[in-house]
């Protein structure tokens, strides 16, 4: 692992990724615009997980409604998605080439919450829009039945499985805000370890001085 770490880039290095690259801007973007579209779904999450009032009778179908129009808009929609994924994960690349302590640190930790989010993604709100697209739960005789044969994968209910989605998008969230919270370590370790450097240089500039105004009173007092 040490090898993968390039031990001779440091913050102030020239070729040093840090939060002021372009690259970690491809990694915020990505990530502020899946916490705006996971906002705008908070509205029919909140029901179903944050409160105790009763859940109004049409408020599924509503519910329903709006993610049929979500997973059958058109697949314009789904590629664009999946390219502003790819950016994300290309602004990782960028930033974990050749890395610096910093990168491998701040960087490799916002990677794995990425990668996990991205599986919450795919394992969890995709299988759940495909089943409300197929509306398998208007099938007669449905009651959480198994998927294929009794080993198979079992399918929950329709208030069970919206809330499962709720909650997905809840922890994809938090890992979402988990990413720009290290980032934001990072930039706040960047501008620490500037401002000590600068402390330093400072500190050694005075000493340099004073060294200096020093001498030629030496000087004087050996001609005397």
């Amino acid at each position: 692992m040490s090898s993968f770490i390039d031990w001779s880039k440091t913050t102030r290095s020239k070729n040093y990724q840090g939060t002021g690259s372009f690259a970690t801007f491809m990694i915020i973007a990505p990530v502020c615009f899946f916490l705006g579209v996971l906002f705008a779904s908070f509205p029919y999450d909140f029901p179903l997980l944050w409160t105790k009032a009763p859940i109004p009778e049409n408020f599924f179908d509503h519910l329903e409604t709006h993610l049929k129009f979500v997973h059958q808009s058109p697949p314009l929609i789904s590629r664009i998605l999946h390219i502003i994924i790819s950016v994300g994960f290309l602004g990782f690349f960028i930033k974990l080439f050749r890395p610096s302590e910093a990168n491998f640190l701040f960087d490799g930790a916002s990677l794995i919450l990425y990668l996990i989010g991205f599986g919450v993604y795919v394992a969890n709100i995709v299988k759940a829009l495909r089943s409300v697209s197929a509306e398998i739960w208007t099938d007669d005789g449905f009651d959480g039945k198994t998927h294929e044969g009794e080993n198979g994968e079992l399918i929950l209910g329709r208030e069970d499985s919206l809330k499962v989605l709720s909650a997905s998008n809840t922890i994809l969230a938090l890992v979402l805000v988990g990413i720009l919270v290290l980032q934001a370590g990072q930039w706040y370790a960047e501008k620490k370890e500037a401002d000590d450097a600068a402390a330093a240089a400072a500190a050694d500039a005075k000493e340099a001085a004073a060294k200096k105004e020093g001498s030629p009173s030496k000087a004087t007092k050996k001609k005397q």
